[in-house]
C-alpha cells in the first residue's frame, strides 16, 4: 500500500511540468489578444472622434446621423465619454450649439442603469466620476449658450445617474436660476437675434432711446442727401426734449459727434454714434418739499412733474428747473444713430437729415466736429529680458 502511494506521487510529480506549460502558453495568447483588442479599440476611437472633422456637410442632420452611427457601432458603447467631448467641441461648426434636441441626443448615448449609485457613499463620492463630469460639462455648455433644459432631460438624466447623481443636481440648479434670468431684461429681443445689420441697429437704438418714452426712431436713406458719397441707411433716435435742448444750444459753441461705441445684443454687437455738446457745469436743483406730502402728486404719464414748472406757456419739458435725463455730466446728448458704413460721410448725411427731416434747423448754424475714439490695447514689448508695456 505504501508502495502504491509512492508510485502515484512520483507519477504526479512527473506530469507536473507538462501541466504547467499549458497555462503559460494561454497567458501569452491572452496578452496578445488583449493588445490587439486595445489597438482595435484605439483605432475605432480615432475614427469616431474624427467623424466630425471629416464631414463634408456640416448641419444638424449630419450631426444627428453621426451620433446614431456611434450608437449602432457598439452595443456596449465603449469610449462614449470621448465621443461626447468630441461632439461638444464641434457644435459651433455644425451650428447646433443652441439646439436642445442635440444635447438630448448626446445624453442618450450614455448607457442606462449602470451609473446609478446604490448607497449614500456612492452618491456623495461621485460614483463613476468621469462619466458624471462629462455630463456636467455638457450641462455647463448648455448654460453658457443660454439653452434652458426641459423636464424630458430630467427623466433622461435620472435614468442614467439616478435621482442622487451630480448631473441631476446640476440640472435642478439650472432649472431654478435660468427661468429667473430668462425674462429679467425689460428689452425683449428675438431669439435668435437677426443677422441683418439694419434690423440689429433698429433694436439697439430702440433700447438706448427707451429711457425717454417720447423718443422717435427714424430710418433714413442717405440717397436723399445731395452730394452724398456713401449711399447707405441711417437709424436715428431723437426725442422732442432733445430737439428743444438743441435749439437752446449756444451757437458759438460746436457740437460733437462721438464714437464709435459698442452695444451688445446677446451675441451680436453694433457700433453707434452720439451727437452731444461739450461738458459744462449743470445747475443743481434743490427740493425742500416734504416727501410725505400727498397733496400734490406727480403724474408720470403726461410729461414731467407739473410742480416744477416756472410758467404755464407750453407743455415743453424745458420750462422746468428739473434736470433732464439727457443732460449728463459729460455733456448734453442730442441724438443717437447707427449707420451702415460708419464713415464720416454717412454721419455728415445724418446731420443733414436731422436738419431736413426732423426739423432741427439750428444745425445749419452750428459747427459740427468729429470726435472719433479708437479702442486702445496694451502691447507688451520684450527687450533683453525686460518687459515694458506700451499703449
Amino acid at each position: 500500500m505504501l508502495l502504491t502511494r509512492h508510485l502515484r506521487l512520483t507519477a504526479s510529480l512527473m506530469k507536473l511540468p507538462s501541466r504547467l506549460s499549458n497555462p503559460v502558453r494561454q497567458c501569452s495568447a491572452k496578452r496578445e489578444d488583449e493588445s490587439t483588442k486595445h489597438s482595435a479599440e484605439k483605432k475605432s476611437l480615432i475614427l469616431r472622434t474624427n467623424l466630425f472633422e471629416s464631414a463634408a456637410k456640416k448641419d444638424k442632420q449630419t450631426y444627428i446621423e453621426m451620433v446614431k452611427i456611434f450608437e449602432k457601432r457598439s452595443v456596449h458603447r465603449r469610449n462614449h465619454v470621448e465621443f461626447i467631448y468630441a461632439a461638444l467641441r464641434h457644435m459651433e461648426e455644425f451650428g447646433v450649439s443652441k439646439d436642445i434636441a442635440v444635447y438630448k441626443a448626446l445624453i442618450d448615448v450614455m448607457p442606462k442603469g449602470k451609473f446609478i449609485p446604490t448607497n449614500i457613499f456612492q452618491a456623495e463620492f461621485m460614483h463613476y466620476p468621469r462619466q458624471q463630469q462629462c455630463i456636467i460639462d455638457l450641462l455647463e455648455q448648455m448654460e453658457d449658450n443660454g439653452v434652458m433644459p426641459d423636464y424630458e432631460m430630467e427623466a433622461m438624466l435620472v435614468n442614467v445617474f439616478g435621482k442622487k447623481g451630480h448631473p441631476v443636481r446640476k440640472y435642478w440648479r439650472m432649472m431654478y436660476w435660468m427661468p429667473k434670468f430668462k425674462n429679467l431684461s425689460p428689452w425683449l429681443l428675438p431669439n435668435p437675434v437677426p443677422d441683418d445689420s439694419q434690423e440689429l441697429a433698429r433694436l439697439a437704438v430702440e433700447r438706448m432711446c427707451s429711457i425717454d418714452p417720447r423718443s422717435k426712431i427714424d430710418v433714413f436713406d442717405t440717397k436723399a442727401v445731395e452730394n452724398a458719397i456713401d449711399h447707405t441707411w441711417v437709424v436715428s433716435g431723437q426725442s422732442i426734449e432733445q430737439s428743444e435742448l438743441l435749439e437752446l444750444h449756444d451757437k458759438r459753441e460746436p457740437v460733437y459727434i462721438e464714437g464709435p461705441f459698442v452695444i451688445w445684443l446677446r451675441n451680436r454687437s453694433i457700433n453707434y454714434y452720439v451727437l452731444k455738446s461739450a461738458p459744462k457745469p449743470l445747475p443743481t436743483t434743490e427740493d425742500d418739499e416734504d416727501p410725505d406730502d400727498v397733496s400734490k402728486l406727480r403724474n408720470p404719464y403726461f410729461g414731467l412733474d407739473l410742480r416744477f414748472r416756472q410758467n404755464q406757456r407750453t407743455s415743453s419739458a424745458l420750462s422746468t428747473s428739473r434736470r433732464s435725463v439727457h443732460e449728463q455730466d459729460d455733456g448734453i446728448i442730442y441724438a443717437i444713430c447707427c449707420t451702415g458704413t460708419s464713415t464720416k460721410d454717412s454721419l455728415l448725411s445724418w446731420i443733414r437729415l436731422l436738419e431736413k427731416e426732423n426739423g432741427n434747423v439750428v444745425l445749419s448754424s452750428l459747427a459740427v466736429l468729429f470726435k472719433f475714439t479708437s479702442p486702445t490695447a496694451d502691447v507688451v514689448v520684450r527687450t533683453e529680458g525686460i518687459d515694458t508695456v506700451q499703449q
